[in-house]
């Protein structure tokens, strides 16, 4: 992910305020209703189904991979509203980016492609196959093959020649940021890893998880009090590896809680990733909720108005990741919950926009970036939009609701443990995972350059 974003300030955005989504987070039927109007605005954005466009893009400036984020979220969307209205739209995405190979490398994307860009697409996928989303024809690709196809690349991709392991950002030697680890790459890779091996029960995906989250703790991404640091730099003389980018963003705290969750589900909550959620899950809260208002906001650039296009969707999936954490790990619920609602309500009364410009759905629900305002805050866009839907939908989600499908409680994806390339290795039956590994918490993704004039940021991620 790239991008370059110069906030020009409030004062210049002509905005005007209506009546912001009415939500009661005791009545179903409110949530469904508020989730179904910022859904709508937020497939606005949306071109790919138009004709001429390509299926599964979104328009400029958004970036391949926010798109295979948007229909992860709108996969979850139908999963916990029961509306099939974008059912079309986001499987005709989802089959035309998987491409000809089957592993979310389309030849419009392969030269510019990063290892985080194809884990979207392909954790979408893995949605689809935990959510028991409609399976596509018999000719098309599967969820479950596409997420086993990625997960396949990335072990061949795992780098033990520099910083003793980790995947790069970038999979092309030419690109800009190969030369460097990243947290959301490797969280990317953890979270199918975790996931795979709780869908399919293969001790191989668990293995897999424990090594990539013991590579974070000795590279330092991933520290005993659960931060998470964007990445770390690779020397051009294959020297030790440190130079650690510290800067932590609620996404790579999100992935890396999700992915631990997932592993002490699997894992009857063995000590060891017990203590790594509840730390990872300690820091989040510190690091990403107003510690007044318990508001979730993006610490590192939101309050001061500079946060990249890509960065205005972060507070999304750190939603989905501790909704999600809430059913994986039972123990956390009662303390994520609260902050879930809370910030459901701050983000409802956030889209109330109706910008004369940047916004096409209903009049007075765009929805703003900031939760903390109370109102619009002049800022629409998918990434905000996509924030609020999370926001929102999610607290539908309670410990009674349907958890994630797997192969034996009535999972029907089918999967193909050799796609995406010839593995040699037999996959082996799941076994239970050791206490022996260290502590740690989640991770980031980021080479951060900050203008000093003029408010703007360069950010490549």
């Amino acid at each position: 992910m790239r991008w370059n974003l110069c906030i020009a300030g409030a004062a210049s955005l002509l905005v005007r305020s209506a009546a912001a989504i009415e939500l009661n987070l005791d009545n179903e039927a409110s949530i469904k209703d508020a989730a179904s109007t910022i859904a709508f605005g937020l497939l606005k954005f949306y071109t790919g189904n138009n004709t001429g466009d390509t299926p599964g893009n979104l328009p400029d400036p958004y970036f391949w991979w926010e798109a295979g984020a948007m229909f992860g979220t709108m996969i979850d969307y139908w999963f916990l509203t029961g509306d099939t209205s974008y059912n079309e739209a986001t499987t005709q995405a989802m089959l035309h980016q998987a491409a000809p190979t089957k592993d979310f490398q389309p030849i419009n994307q392969t030269r510019t492609s990063g290892n985080d860009d194809q884990g979207f697409w392909a954790m979408a996928a893995m949605t689809a196959a935990e959510d028991k989303y409609p399976d596509p024809p018999e000719d098309q690709p599967q969820w479950l093959a596409l997420a086993q196809a990625v997960f396949n690349q990335y072990t061949t991709r795992w780098d033990d020649s520099v910083c003793g392991g980790g995947l790069r950002w970038q999979i092309n030697t030419f690109s800009n940021g190969f030369m460097y680890k990243n947290s959301i790459s490797n969280g990317c890779f953890f979270s199918l890893a975790s996931r795979l091996a709780r869908f399919t029960g293969n001790q191989t995906y668990a293995d897999w998880a424990e090594k990539i989250f013991d590579w974070e703790v000795r590279a330092g991404l991933i520290l005993e009090d659960g931060s998470v640091y964007d990445g770390v730099g690779v020397p051009e003389d294959g020297g030790p590896c440190t130079s650690i980018d510290k800067i932590q963003w609620s996404y790579n705290h999100g992935i890396f809680l999700h992915g631990a969750a997932v592993m002490s589900n699997i894992t009857n909550s063995a000590p060891v990733w017990k203590q790594r959620v509840e730390s990872i899950l300690d820091s989040t809260i510190k690091m990403f909720f107003k510690p007044d208002s318990k508001i979730m906001f993006e610490q590192f650039c939101e309050d001061r108005g500079f946060c990249d296009i890509d960065q205005q969707s972060f507070k999304g999936y750190l939603t989905r990741w501790m909704s999600v954490t809430s059913q994986m790990a039972p123990y956390t619920f009662e303390k994520i919950t609260p902050l879930l609602r809370t910030s459901a309500v701050a983000a409802a009364k956030a889209c109330s926009g109706s910008p004369a410009t940047g916004f096409n759905g209903i009049p007075g629900t765009a929805c703003g970036m900031k939760w903390t305002t109370g109102t619009f805050d002049g800022l629409p866009g998918v990434g905000e939009q996509m924030n609020a839907l999370s926001s929102v939908m999610y607290t539908l989600r309670t410990l009674d609701s349907q958890e994630p499908f797997t192969a034996d409680n009535g999972g029907t994806s089918r999967g193909d443990p050799n796609a995406g390339q010839e593995i040699s290795e037999e996959m082996k039956p799941l076994r239970p995972i050791e206490s022996k590994d260290r502590v740690a918490a989640a991770f980031i993704t980021t080479f951060i350059a900050l203008g000093a004039a003029g408010g703007c940021a360069f950010v490549m991620i």
